[in-house]
């Protein structure tokens, strides 16, 4: 039944933005991309926009949209779709002057949420036009004088969003968007983290029904194959990077660079979320496309994690000056390796023998270091120690760390001395 609903509903919104076109005013939010391009079917124009202090206009270009007016809605009639779309790949072929110039790029229709809608049709392109140059006389493109053509490729790279709108306006304002863009962000951060914790939550950030719909998805097949992972690893970790937003006519588009991480392997992939509000009005990622990374993520992950592993360091130092055994202990991995010695109970009745004879009295860490490790991380540092009895002594030492929830924990100390 709420299949069916759904189904209906989302009929009967595609029929009213059919009848009366989407008119968005994009803003200057925090979570805009650096480069918009807007399509103003009403006046037949292509206007290039960059948000850098604030949102506003480049240039602007005559374009020639669909013969037919309205929002696509199938093959064949001749309307160029309206809602978020991507720039993709060149067409690397031999194009027919008259109708695509020399330079053609697509565009990701129909996106997820026009599968949701039920919309059909394909080769939806940004092109240019080499004969004669008149208003709405495309088959649904987009397309723009040959020159035009060639200036607005300088600005046209993988993934830049095409807004396509019936009217479409902007302000250098954050406007009502700056609300919208941050709760989808925060809940990115949250989808991240998680996904990190193997929790449940993870999937109800997810729509089920949608994402049938916009992706063909057994979202109970998926749900089962997330938690035989959850299962067969003993940590992971997502951070999520350079994330961006844009309005569509009934969703959200996020997209952004995700770095996963488990033992022994990591990767950096780029994604974009669809996002539809439900009944309550919560927002559920609706449809996914998974794109190129635009960075690699592992040197802010890095960067991220060597803080954590610093402050880690930091209160271990001050555990073992201050010769606190419990604390101490709870730096260590249930089965941590210290030398010789096995398992964090063992390494710290070691120690607490040690400093009720002789306690600590300095230890010094230079020149600390931190690099990926198969395990987690690898933490590198010179040592200077001396405890009560005039003892002194210099050396290396090597932790490796292990995710433990939002912290880490020593998986294996190595030292040896200087010499």
């Amino acid at each position: 039944m709420r299949f069916a609903i759904i189904v209906l509903t989302l009929l009967m919104s595609a029929g009213a933005a059919l009848a009366g076109g989407w008119t968005p005013v994009l803003s200057s939010h925090a979570f805009g991309p650096e480069r918009i391009i807007a399509v103003d079917k009403a006046s037949q124009e292509l206007i290039l926009l960059e948000r850098k202090s604030p949102l506003h206009e480049i240039r602007r270009f005559p374009c020639t949209t669909g013969q037919s007016e309205g929002d696509k809605a199938v093959e064949g009639d001749m309307r160029t779709p309206e809602g978020v779309y991507f720039v993709g790949n060149r067409i690397n072929r031999t194009l027919d002057w008259d109708l695509y110039g020399n330079i053609a790029y697509s565009l990701n229709y129909p996106n997820p949420v026009d599968r949701i809608k039920g919309k059909t049709g394909s080769g939806i392109w940004l092109h240019g036009r080499g004969k004669t140059f008149v208003p709405r006389d495309t088959l649904g493109c987009v397309a723009l004088k040959v020159p035009d053509m060639q200036d607005v490729a300088l600005e046209a790279a993988y993934g830049t969003p095409v807004v396509i709108a019936d009217d479409v306006d902007w302000t250098p304002e954050p406007g009502e968007s700056e609300v919208t863009a941050l709760t989808l962000a925060n809940e990115l951060e949250a989808w991240a983290r998680d996904w990190s914790a193997m929790d449940e939550h993870f999937f109800g950030y997810y729509d089920p029904a949608l994402l049938e719909l916009s992706e063909g998805l057994d979202f109970d097949g998926f749900a089962e194959h997330k938690r035989n992972i959850f299962a067969s690893q003993p940590w992971i970790q997502v951070m999520v990077g350079n994330v961006r937003a844009v309005p569509g006519p009934g969703y959200w588009v996020t997209w952004f660079d995700q770095y996963y991480r488990t033992p022994g392997l990591a990767s950096t992939t780029g994604k974009r979320f669809y996002w539809m509000q439900d009944a309550g009005g919560a927002w559920r990622i609706a449809g996914r496309e998974y794109v190129p990374a635009s960075e690699d993520m592992e040197g802010k992950y890095l960067a991220e994690k060597s803080v954590q592993a610093r402050e880690v360091v930091e209160r271990w130092r001050d555990a073992w000056l201050s010769s606190d055994v419990d604390t101490y202990r709870n730096f260590y991995a249930q089965d941590a390796e210290q030398g010789d010695r096995r398992g964090a109970s063992r390494i710290a009745d070691y120690k607490k023998a040690l400093w009720e004879k002789t306690p600590p009295v300095k230890l010094e860490v230079e020149g600390l270091k931190v690099a990926l490790h198969p395990k987690g991380l690898k933490v590198a540092f010179a040592q200077v120690f001396a405890d009560a009895s005039g003892y002194s002594d210099e050396g290396y030492k090597t932790l490796v760390l292990v995710p433990s929830g939002d912290s880490w924990k020593i998986d294996s100390e190595q030292w040896r001395r200087m010499r």
